[in-house]
């Protein structure tokens, strides 16, 4: 899921029509005639972080990667915040291991807020089915009601897994990065809760209470690192409380940017981020979670208990 940059103007009409040309050139697949344009655009005005931004990606798109890192990484430079997502697409050029920012995913997202549910759709989205039946067979096995007193979604988005949890969950809190998110998600009432903030942030300026359930559906693909969630999700739990979530997965090991931008985590790191979390895994199932270009993206669905 991309939206294409965040478009911040030069203050000159004649660079604005410029870059929206370059714009039009690299939709109709005309990256390296795109690409020059864009270096005018920035010879011309030198400290443009949109003219930078869509020449790392003119050039990336050409195959022209090192010229494109090096783009991408004058725009990082302009915009501490990352609010394009320079940071990570210079990660996937193999230029650092920097993580999405949390400004680049809010716009997105928010970009994206009023026809999210529409574009899952197309995907062939089934997280919540997929960590509702985890959940179910979890408790099964366990010997224990499908029921839970207080739960948070992770990620929540416009509540898509929530509304398919409700029934089991007794209150139900929720944080999503975008507040367009938000929002559509406080529409549907389900909600005790929720925050527009970063799912980490949120969990650890919980107070001392504790919840039973901490679900997260389609959200840990845009974390390279799981330890630091998974670490928290295990402090906010009670003894014998579940924690349920989607990842994309691959055949090799660690840590994967896919060409989508999302991470895909491989089994083998998930178990062991788990445990050096102090996380028992109650089951590890290969499911995916959505298509793309129809077809299946690989993935796991995961249910792991705080034992003590």
């Amino acid at each position: 899921m991309n939206a294409g940059p965040l478009v911040v103007s030069s203050g000159d009409p004649t660079v604005d029509r410029r870059i929206e040309w370059a714009r039009a050139l690299l939709s109709e697949g005309n990256a390296a005639d795109a690409a020059e344009m864009l270096a005018e655009v920035t010879r011309r005005v030198p400290d443009y972080l949109t003219g930078w931004f869509l020449l790392g990606e003119a050039r990336e798109t050409a195959g022209d990667k090192v010229p494109a890192a090096e783009a991408y990484a004058r725009a990082l430079a302009l915009d501490i915040e990352d609010r394009f997502g320079a940071g990570v697409r210079l990660a996937r050029l193999g230029h650092g291991a920097e993580g999405m920012s949390a400004a680049y995913v809010r716009i997105l997202f928010d970009q994206y807020a009023e026809r999210f549910d529409e574009a899952l759709g197309r995907l062939a989205y089934r997280g919540p089915e997929l960590v509702h039946a985890a959940l179910g067979a979890a408790c099964a096995a366990l010997g224990r009601p499908f029921a839970f007193v207080h739960g948070i979604d992770l990620g929540c988005g416009t509540g898509l897994v929530g509304v398919r949890l409700e029934s089991h969950v007794g209150t139900m809190d929720g944080v999503d990065l975008s507040p367009n998110m938000i929002r559509l998600a406080a529409r549907r009432g389900i909600y005790g809760e929720l925050a527009a903030a970063d799912m980490l942030d949120f969990l650890r300026t919980r107070g001392d209470e504790a919840v039973d359930l901490i679900f997260a559906g389609d959200a840990f693909c845009y974390l390279n690192e799981l330890g630091p969630i998974l670490a928290e999700s295990r402090r906010v739990l009670e003894p014998q409380g579940l924690l349920a979530f989607t990842v994309e997965t691959h055949g090799g090991a660690g840590i994967l940017l896919r060409d989508t931008l999302r991470y895909a985590h491989a089994e083998a790191y998930v178990r062991d981020r788990l445990a050096a979390s102090g996380l028992e895994l109650l089951s590890c199932t290969d499911a995916w979670n959505r298509k793309e270009k129809d077809v299946p993206v690989p993935g796991l669905v995961v249910v792991a208990m705080r034992a003590e």
